[in-house]
């Protein structure tokens, strides 16, 4: 496949999708498509729901963007960036990378390549995708197309950590596959590619390193649960044992969102499936989903032992799953406003991209703290917005009740401030 015939088209333009497609645009001709004409509508107005590229970004991009699936024959070099998701009983729920599979089948021709880049476990696109391709488009992988995996790792709302330099691992279904993708991803990511040695090796690779991370995080929420028994602060213990020099540096909080949160999921699946019960994953996730009703049950007991759980006013600062984006998907501060919303409470959220959450949460919302107005009971301050971190503390604490107020800090922003006229409580 000569570069310079290389036509790409991204099926599935979110997060991982649009900064990718983005990218390539800058070196290919490249087709950008979404089954969600909405979607489509709003980039073409240079509007990006996403905030990974930005209006200007929309602006510059020569890609062409659409939701006519008869627009994808014209492509030769397709990159799946479709959702992963999980069913409710945690189990890999593939039919977003099915049905995109099937899409791609159905215009694939000899001497196409298709690259899936959606987190899946070991096995999938072999076992699962590549059949799909054969039987739709009448060809043979390896024979006639060639197949690939390249993990994502976007990190939405990061702008240092940007695909552009995030190394790209890139496999194939061979050598030659491997060094067409390899080529192809190599123009137009400076940061470089890694070449697995195999496909397995790299989905391997994308569902570990962010079950690692659980893991890690997991251990530090179980730390914390038994420091708040014994009256520690359990963030003055990382603090200090960060000093040595091989500390990992990772701190309690709320595991939410499409990746951490769900990835393990998709390993622990598998190892089910070949015999192995994995433990330490399974109790990571255990741990972390425990989370939400661990901070909601403390809310609880604060207002208790302040005497204001009758019509206290509890403000929710931050309700995405991280900060600096619009994403509220798996968001487990949701998680705590349902846990409180069952004990009579109505918080109030404050969020700057509140507008972009279209889930019923039965409670009032703003974009400005400003908006919520004083006499704040209780404050979880849930998500470090840039919005929020420009705000000074006393701009945010003089908006507290003068009658012992308590703040809950699930990101170590505040100083404990405990005194007889404030109750501080963190993870």
């Amino acid at each position: 496949m000569n570069k310079k015939d290389i036509k790409i088209a991204v099926i599935g333009l979110g997060y991982v999708g649009m900064p990718l497609a983005v990218a390539f645009a800058e070196q290919f001709d490249v087709i950008g498509f979404d089954i969600d004409s909405s979607k489509i509508d709003l980039y073409n107005n240079n509007i990006d729901p996403t905030g990974e590229v930005g209006s200007e970004g929309l602006k510059k991009t020569t890609m062409k963007f659409t939701a006519n699936a008869d627009d994808l024959k014209q492509a030769n070099f397709y990159v799946i960036t479709v959702p992963t998701p999980i069913k409710q009983d945690n189990t890999p729920n593939l039919a977003p990378i099915e049905g995109a599979t099937e899409l791609v089948g159905k215009y694939l021709s000899k001497g196409d390549v298709v690259v899936y880049e959606s987190t899946v476990y070991p096995g999938v696109t072999e076992d699962i995708c590549v059949p799909l391709l054969n039987k739709l488009s009448g060809l043979i992988c390896e024979k006639d197309y060639k197949v690939g995996y390249s993990p994502e790792r976007i990190n939405p709302g990061d702008k240092k950590n940007t695909v552009k330099n995030i190394t790209k691992i890139v496999s194939g279904i061979d050598e030659e596959a491997l060094n067409i993708i390899a080529d192809v991803y190599g123009t137009a990511i400076p940061a470089g590619v890694h070449r697995a040695p195999n496909i397995k090796v790299a989905e391997s690779a994308k569902v570990v390193e962010n079950s690692q991370r659980d893991i890690n995080i997991a251990f530090m929420n179980e730390l914390s649960q038994v420091f708040d028994l014994m009256g520690i602060n359990t963030n003055d213990v990382i603090d200090a044992m960060n000093t040595k020099w091989n500390a990992l540096g990772f701190y309690p909080g709320l595991v939410g969102g499409h990746c951490i949160g769900v990835d393990p999921y998709y390993f622990i699946y598998q190892a089910e499936n070949v015999g192995f019960h994995s433990q330490i994953i399974s109790a990571g996730r255990k741990i972390n989903n425990y989370m939400a009703k661990f901070v909601s049950t403390n809310v609880i007991k604060e207002l208790v032992k302040n005497h204001k759980i009758n019509n206290a006013k509890v403000v929710v600062m931050g309700l995405t799953f991280k900060e600096d984006t619009p994403d509220f998907r798996n968001s487990k501060i949701i998680d705590v406003v349902n846990e409180l919303q069952e004990y009579g409470i109505e918080p109030i959220i404050v969020d700057p991209y509140i507008e972009s959450f279209n889930e019923d949460i039965n409670a009032k919302t703003y974009k400005e703290f400003s908006e919520v107005g004083n006499d704040i009971d209780l404050l979880i301050y849930g998500v470090n917005h840039k919005q929020f971190k420009e705000l000074s503390d006393e701009t945010i604490i003089e908006k507290l009740s003068k009658d012992r107020p308590i703040i809950v800090d699930l990101k170590n922003r505040f100083k404990p401030y405990e005194s007889e006229k404030l109750t501080y409580w963190a993870l």
